[in-house]
């Protein structure tokens, strides 16, 4: 049975190669992050589809197809027979990093180490969505509910101390620049996979002030900046990714 159907755009059936189904959204920007890094390093190529959530397309019959949740992002490999589509951030990393990164620049060979960049790769896909709770009902909800914003801020500020913890070194007593690997870490798919939504943090006003940031998070915030260098990061967020009036 085909994955495809009467009322799939033909820009998705007809696609050659990978094939991006996203919007430029946290969740959808840790894939798009994820093939510019590919593309920097191997000339990895792909195409994509922005989907429209406000007209809900995700939530229509071909996109169920696809991803029977209705969420983005989706790829579909049009390089394996037949197609297949591949749904949740952290298995498309995954697959990606385990079929197109041939040298592992964004993961280790060692075993250990790439256990460790999987458990941070998996604690952020649970622990993204409090930041995206805590983001939603601070910023963006119409209704400003005093109790449901501090339950999320409560959460949030504990798991970036989490990440914080790691990164200052303070159970090895040798600070990190990365999330998983030996020594200061090694810039890889676990770190992909936090910084889409870490980065959200620092324009929170219930984050604290700069300097209160500072004083509490001097290592992740470091760290933020750290990634947003980079050039396949930059634009993995890009405009290239937003929806066209």
């Amino acid at each position: 049975m085909s994955i495809y159907g009467d009322t799939t755009p033909d820009e998705v059936k007809n696609a050659k190669g990978i094939h991006l189904l996203t919007t430029n959204t946290p969740n959808g920007q840790k894939v798009q992050i994820m093939l510019e890094e590919l593309k920097e390093l191997y000339g990895t190529e792909w195409t994509t589809t922005l989907i429209d959530l406000e007209a809900k397309e995700q939530k229509q019959d071909w996109f169920h197809r696809l991803n029977p949740n209705g969420r983005i992002p989706v790829i579909v490999d049009n390089n394996q027979i037949p197609p297949l589509p591949i749904f949740e951030t952290s298995s498309i990393t995954v697959y990606l990093h385990n079929t197109y990164d041939k040298k592992h620049e964004l993961g280790f060979t060692d075993p250990i180490e790439h256990i460790q960049s999987l458990q941070w790769l998996f604690f952020w896909h649970g622990s993204g969505v409090i930041l995206q709770q805590w983001l939603f009902f601070a910023r963006r909800a119409t209704e400003k509910i005093p109790s449901v914003i501090s339950r999320f801020q409560q959460e949030g500020l504990r798991i970036v101390e989490v990440a914080e913890i790691q990164l200052s070194g303070k159970h090895t007593n040798e600070p990190r620049e990365y999330l998983a690997g030996n020594g200061k870490g090694k810039y890889s798919i676990a770190d992909i996979g936090a910084w889409a939504y870490i980065k959200e943090l620092k324009h929170l006003p219930e984050f604290g002030t700069s300097e209160e940031q500072k004083a509490r998070f001097p290592h992740l915030l470091k760290y933020i900046d750290r990634i947003a260098q980079r050039p396949a990061v930059q634009r993995g967020i890009g405009k290239d990714y937003d929806q066209q009036e």
